[in-house]
């Protein structure tokens, strides 16, 4: 199964305050809001949701198309993503902007505040996706994730037009689009994929109930945190499947993405969509556990252990036979 993820593709600045933004917030003030917090801790990684996602898959074996755009200064990136099996051949080089920078502050309570600079990411707008399906022989699904507003539009159009299966992901630019903008980037879409505060502010700023919104997308997927993800389909009970068990928390940043990559290895193996959730939600145990979006290192046995460990043998002899990851 041939899958282009397109998105943001980023570096991460990740900074640690030991403290809870809470205690420096005064609600009366907060117009004025002037804040300053000492981390104690500096990591940079790399990251950017497609970056992300496309790094997961590839950790379980499948060989994604990464789409989108950056600065000259991502040579070692690309390189670290090739060596891990991601297809880097329909990136986009700018000749004039920096790749795009994701600065970010975690406290005690795992609150974020967080800034973006887009940078070359603008340039996504200029990404057509027929050549990227010409080179490859076709594609039988596009993520088209947070990204380039006007890229993001240009990929899901052109996704109706080619008929080509796609997963509508907007995540972060929910926050900044309008209406008409979003309801116009999940029309039409193979799966929607969003966390449960993004489900309810899709619902709210779009104007559609759940129930119309399935009207528009085959299938609904919601990260919920601690409580799962929630499947949803037209006339369908929702099914509700549980995290795989818990962790030791250490960073949240990517936790989605690594959902999303397990999830989308499991429609190329051709799973059921609760094994589908249940790769996703297994592979996001790693990403928690570590500082960083794709510095997480899976072992053929432990992954399938912990697999089994939180849904059974059944799930995991499902997922074993396309399991890509090499033996321990």
């Amino acid at each position: 199964m041939k899958i282009a993820i397109t998105g943001s593709i980023a570096t991460d600045h990740l900074m640690t305050f030991r403290g809870r933004f809470a205690d420096s917030l005064v609600p009366e003030q907060l117009n004025k809001i002037s804040l300053s917090f000492l981390a104690e801790e500096l990591q940079i990684r790399r990251g950017g949701v497609a970056a992300n996602i496309a790094f997961g898959m590839a950790v379980l074996g499948e060989h994604p198309l990464l789409v989108g755009a950056v600065g000259e200064d991502f040579a070692s990136y690309r390189s670290w993503l090739e060596r891990h099996g991601v297809d880097c051949e329909s990136v986009r080089v700018s000749e004039t902007r920096h790749t795009a920078r994701f600065v970010c502050t975690t406290d005690d309570d795992q609150a974020q505040i967080a800034t973006f600079y887009a940078g070359a990411m603008g340039e996504a707008r200029e990404i057509e996706l027929g050549p990227v399906a010409e080179r490859v022989g076709g594609l039988d699904l596009v993520l088209v994730g947070a990204n380039d507003p006007e890229g993001m539009r240009r990929h899901s159009d052109e996704c109706r037009s080619r008929g080509i299966s796609f997963v509508a992901d907007p995540s972060q630019q929910l926050a900044f689009a309008d209406g008409p903008f979003i309801r116009e980037l999940i029309k039409g879409a193979s799966y929607l994929m969003t966390n449960e505060y993004e489900a309810h502010l899709t619902e709210q700023k779009t104007g559609w109930t759940g129930e119309e919104i399935l009207e528009h997308v085959d299938v609904r997927v919601i990260t919920r945190g601690r409580d799962g993800a929630r499947i949803l389909r037209k006339g369908a009970p929702p099914i509700d499947v549980p995290i795989a068990g818990e962790v030791t928390s250490v960073d949240p940043t990517g936790v989605g993405d690594a959902f999303r990559a397990g999830f989308l290895c499991g429609l190329a193996w051709d799973l059921d969509l609760v094994t589908c959730a249940q790769i996703g939600s297994t592979l996001a145990t790693y990403v928690v556990e570590t500082v960083g979006t794709q510095e997480y290192v899976l072992g053929r046995a432990h992954f399938l252990g912990r697999l089994a460990t939180a849904y059974g043998d059944d799930a995991a002899a499902r997922v074993q036979a396309g399991l890509r990851i090499p033996r321990d």
